[in-house]
């Protein structure tokens, strides 16, 4: 078997890890990756699986073009387009890793307010996450359980809530729950107060995203019409003066 085919063969694998790495795959799996199987022991979604399979493909990289140059010449090569491969590809971030930051982040409001519903009925905080938790579902739910348990088992409001520190926007729930254990403050109004910011924090970004999508939509219509405007409108103009001139 030549080196070239070799090569082949390796960027081909590493085009299919990229691909099934990067979550084009159908939505029912991808739908296990983000929400646990209550049947396992686990969720199916590992946080590693992508920096695994980027290192796979960061060599599989540099395999092919080591095999491609050959001698001392491809060694150097395939070195440096393993390291360029590894670098590039962690700073990609995976279909799968953001989804569940999106859905994190929209459920985020909802479950404030479900919580602070829970407090208002009398339910202890430990008790009114893990209820939030099983109602809710999905990603935010896995975390807001872990809340739940560590709270129950006798953890500090500050072990507890810090699950829920990499989602976008719960630093202000996050520190309200720690202010009001350490105070005995309410917490329902505050987590209201914090689901009503983040919703007018969301319908802003929204305006802006549309508004800035009617700039890019007009950006190609101008691009089509300045050269059309031009073959039509200007150079038989400029050819009949210089016809007239010549």
């Amino acid at each position: 078997m030549s080196r070239q085919v070799v090569a082949a063969v390796c960027l081909a694998g590493a085009a299919s890890l990229l691909v099934v790495a990067g979550g084009v795959v159908r939505p029912a799996r991808r739908l296990r990756r983000l929400v646990p199987d209550p049947r396992r022991a686990g969720p199916t979604w590992r946080p590693g699986w992508w920096p695994d399979r980027v290192r796979v493909v960061a060599v599989l990289a540099g395999t092919a073009a080591s095999l491609l140059l050959g001698g001392w010449a491809g060694l150097l090569a395939g070195l440096l387009a393993g390291v360029a491969a590894d670098r590039l590809l962690r700073r990609i971030e995976p279909r799968a890793v953001r989804d569940r930051r999106l859905r994190e982040t929209a459920d985020l409001p909802l479950a404030a307010d479900l919580l602070a519903a829970a407090l208002r009925a009398g339910a202890p905080v430990d008790r009114s996450a893990l209820a939030v938790a099983e109602a809710l579902g999905g990603p935010l739910a896995d975390r807001l359980g872990r809340v739940g348990r560590t709270l129950g088992l006798g953890g500090s409001a500050t072990e507890a809530w810090a699950h829920l520190r990499p989602v976008l926007g719960a630093e202000s729930l996050v520190g309200a729950a720690i202010r009001s254990s350490n105070s005995g403050a309410a917490l329902a109004g505050a987590l209201t107060r914090l689901a009503d910011d983040l919703r007018a924090e969301r319908s802003t970004a929204a305006e802006a995203s549309a508004r800035r999508a009617g700039v890019l939509i007009v950006l190609p219509l101008g691009l089509c019409f300045l050269p059309a405007f031009i073959l039509a409108g200007l150079v038989p103009v400029i050819v009949a003066v210089l016809g007239d001139v010549l």
